[in-house]
């Protein structure tokens, strides 16, 4: 009986980890398109090649005029491999520390909420590090093509490899500091507005546990989450 409870929680464990990659995958797919016009911005406006005055829609327009719909996901193979790590390291590692602390009625305060939930996104940054730089680098590529000039990397795995090559193996943590900053803010203030929002909902009755509750914890907990990582960027 008790090995059938072990086997139980291993296999809800496998699903949820399974289910939560899988989420941000698909999230990150939808929205990448976005995540790239906000990095060829950043980059744009650091490019000594062009001084004109660029905007999103204008941006939208030379990507889709080039490299049709495609070039906006650009860079989204080393956003999923990411995602694939930093996500689910991030949730499990949240709902571990938290579960460690409470104990019987116990419940946490927002404040620790918060801060198990930095060192949470933290941790997973650290791992996920190498790939969100890959991402980034092939974000800029797109942008090298669109001027004509020769891209670095034909793909991920390229890249990992050139970069180790070209940089050692610790070049691929480049940049980390900043990322590992950015991830403390933005998960002490997702996974822990998620936590408790979701909690407040429910025993207040504004809606059951379901996607409603979900949802609606899911909207302030984004809203925390890029408030606090504006900050950072």
């Amino acid at each position: 009986m008790k090995a059938q409870k072990v086997h139980d929680g291993r296999k809800a464990h496998t699903t949820k980890i399974t289910l939560t990659a899988i989420s941000a995958m698909v999230a990150e797919t939808s929205t990448f398109p976005v995540d790239l016009i906000k990095t060829r911005l950043q980059l744009h406006g650091e490019s000594l090649i062009s001084s004109r005055r660029t905007s999103a829609v204008r941006l939208v327009s030379e990507i889709l005029r080039n490299d049709s719909v495609l070039g906006l996901y650009k860079g989204l193979s080393p956003a999923i491999i990411r995602h694939m790590f930093y996500t689910p390291i991030r949730i499990v590692n949240y709902e571990f520390l938290r579960n460690l602390l409470v104990h019987d009625d116990y419940t946490l305060s927002l404040s620790s909420k918060a801060v198990i939930g930095g060192i949470s996104g933290a941790i997973a940054q650290v791992v996920a590090s190498p790939a969100d730089l890959v991402k980034v680098r092939m974000q800029a590529d797109s942008r090298m093509a669109s001027q004509g000039l020769q891209p670095r990397y034909c793909g991920p795995f390229d890249a990992f490899n050139k970069i180790i090559r070209t940089e050692g193996f610790r070049g691929l943590w480049k940049g980390v500091l900043p990322n590992v900053q950015r991830a403390f803010l933005v998960n002490m203030g997702e996974l822990a507005c998620y936590d408790h929002a979701k909690r407040f909902v429910i025993n207040n009755n504004i809606a059951n546990d379901n996607i409603y509750a979900h949802t609606l914890s899911s909207i302030m907990s984004g809203l925390s989450a890029t408030t606090l990582s504006c900050q950072q960027m």
